[in-house]
């Protein structure tokens, strides 16, 4: 069976889409749709931004979304039988597999970007790539510190676990993860701690844009990042989408279980090669590519 994987936040680079504006005629009109919505030149960033300019919350986060669905809508004689995302890329996946509109989505990311930026100005925070640690020891150390939110953010692939929390939880984690082996525990240059208790201000704001949005009953199932599973029902796929602003990304999970399911090739839709590479780490076995 076939999944297209979508790829989150850091995957962007100038330059991003320009080929398949000159190239396709179907994308260029949903490129210049996207500028109307967004209130600005998206494109103008996209195709020749500085990557400073790329790195803007509110450019970054519709900008992926952007490329990688409209990668996936080109694709007019492939049709994915099932669909995930890596954190955003979850958006990206619900208008491939026709759950949302383009323009609904596009709606939704632009919102979601603006939320979480607001959240990582009123709580400083950070997250940080744990490398070499089985996830039962780093879920221990998370949970032996008591007085900082520190939290499993992104299960990526095995030995690779993201953790987000306050600035000193982070700094504290990241000494107990050395101390108990970690290969390396390395802060990462991000706006705030994504997927962890300190983004419940942007949950608030997000969940009534999601619940006040049309969504469809999709064509093929979407893997969710809160529970790594399948779902075709819209008011599931509502509340973990919901969900997902405040829980880890099990996205080692989600590639195990769409293997289970019969998943052989997994196709990544739009910039980068971050999960193709994870795909391989977690199931050495499946077939990846990249549209």
């Amino acid at each position: 069976m076939k999944a297209f994987i979508f790829p989150g936040q850091g995957a962007q680079f100038t330059g991003m889409g320009a080929a398949l504006y000159a190239s396709n005629e179907k994308a260029k009109l949903l490129f210049e749709a996207a500028n109307k919505i967004l209130g600005f030149q998206i494109t103008q960033i996209m195709f020749h931004g500085a990557a400073d300019e790329l790195k803007q919350t509110k450019v970054t986060q519709p900008a992926v979304f952007i490329h990688s669905v409209l990668v996936a809508l080109s694709q007019d004689q492939q049709k994915p039988e099932m669909v995930a995302g890596h954190s955003l890329g979850e958006f990206s996946s619900l208008v491939a597999n026709g759950a949302l509109s383009f323009e609904d989505g596009l709606k939704l990311v632009s919102k979601r970007a603006m939320a979480m930026q607001q959240a990582c100005e009123k709580n400083p925070s950070t997250m940080a790539a744990i490398l070499g640690l089985d996830d039962n020891i780093v879920e221990e150390i998370c949970a032996s510190i008591k007085d900082e939110i520190v939290v499993p953010a992104n299960y990526n692939c095995p030995g690779q676990l993201v953790i987000s929390g306050s600035l000193k939880g982070i700094d504290i984690a990241c000494e107990k993860m050395k101390a108990a082996g970690a290969k390396r525990a390395v802060p990462l240059q991000v706006g705030g701690a994504f997927h962890s208790p300190l983004m419940a201000p942007a949950k608030e704001k997000l969940a009534s844009a999601i619940e006040a949005t049309h969504f469809e009953t999709p064509f093929c199932p979407v893997y969710q990042n809160v529970n790594a599973l399948p779902s075709r029902d819209v008011a599931s796929i509502k509340k973990n989408l919901i969900d997902q602003l405040t829980a880890p990304v099990r996205w080692t999970q989600s590639v195990q279980h769409m293997v289970k399911d019969g998943g052989t090739l997994f196709v990544e839709c739009g910039p980068g090669k971050v999960l193709q590479g994870l795909v391989k780490k977690i199931a050495p076995a499946a077939e990846v590519a990249s549209l």
